[in-house]
């Protein structure tokens, strides 16, 4: 299996270097400096599974047409950087034969990639992750989770093509899932993710800093709530245990856990409110839940996003 990854940074840097060093066809396209880089000093990644150095390909947009056929294209990006992403890949899209495993956050980007390639090309996926690019643009694995999930969004349980991705996920050693239920699996980490972005957003602080306020445990469990009425709504329930664990670790007394969206937000950067909390409160609300506390976390995010506008 060929493979193209999108992107060298902490996400798809992470596991297309982890696939990279297991022997596997990885090609990584990526901006022309950080090709240049990849090509001089090659992938490096530091991390608590085990540091790698390794040569890589790597290709600028440029030379994508000129490329053998991928089978398989992994979309790694933000979800606000969609649009130029799809671009970007889409003449490694152009062959018949390629399928397209997006691994943003949250729904929204699949009406965009249905309706450039084909719902039939576009696999369910997700990822679990927190990996920056470092100074030196080496890849930071930050804590020990680092999972993919995927699968056929017809249902197939056992299509060729997730089957090879899957052995080559086995064979790198990679913590992976390969589901034939792959839409409730995307509904279980998007409430939770929604969730934990709008309260440690709109709060301005980590789960812990919430929960000992007065209140601050019934919002987060509450807003959790809003999330989950927007998952029954579609049809894809979360199930009981994962709506347990969700809620042990949104309402953990003394964590320090904050949804990387705040991290971005108090850096000054560019958030995917639009994608996570945004998509969230209308699908809510399409199903008829005035979702409040996501309205509120919404209106904050978008307050925030005018002011960075604003500042240039």
């Amino acid at each position: 299996m060929r493979i193209l990854v999108l992107g060298a940074g902490g996400t798809g840097g992470y596991f297309g270097g982890r696939l990279a060093q297991s022997g596997a066809d990885v090609t990584f396209l990526v901006r022309p400096a950080r090709a240049a880089l990849l090509r001089e000093r090659g992938l490096r990644i530091r991390s608590p599974l085990g540091d790698a150095d390794l040569p890589v390909a790597a290709i600028a947009a440029a030379q994508l047409p000129a490329q053998p056929p991928f089978d398989l294209v992994l979309l790694s990006c933000k979800a606000y950087d969609l649009d130029s992403a799809i671009e970007a890949v889409a003449p490694a899209m152009a062959h018949a034969g390629a399928a397209l495993l997006p691994i943003l956050n949250g729904l929204r980007h699949y009406a965009a990639l249905d309706a450039r390639f084909g719902a039939g090309r576009v696999l369910g996926g997700l990822c679990f992750i927190s990996a920056a690019l470092g100074a030196d643009g080496e890849v930071l694995h930050l804590g020990r989770p680092a999972s993919i999930t995927f699968g056929e969004r017809s249902g197939d349980p056992d299509s060729a093509r997730t089957r090879a991705f899957a052995a080559a996920c086995a064979q790198a050693g990679l913590d992976h899932v390969h589901s034939p239920r792959i839409a409730r699996e995307q509904w279980t980490k998007f409430a939770f993710l929604a969730a934990l972005a709008a309260g440690t957003c709109l709060m301005r602080a980590d789960v812990g800093t919430i929960v000992a306020a007065e209140g601050g445990r019934e919002l987060m469990q509450a807003l959790y709530a809003e999330c989950l009425a927007a998952a029954d709504a579609a049809g894809e329930p979360v199930p009981e245990p994962s709506r347990r664990q969700a809620l042990e670790t949104l309402t953990q007394p003394g964590s320090s856990l904050k949804a990387s969206m705040l991290r971005d937000l108090e850096a000054g950067g560019a958030v995917e409110a639009e994608q996570i909390v945004g998509d969230m409160l209308r699908r809510a609300r399409a199903a008829g839940h005035p979702a409040p506390l996501l309205a509120a976390a919404w209106c904050h995010l978008q307050a925030y996003q005018a002011g960075r506008a604003a500042r240039g």
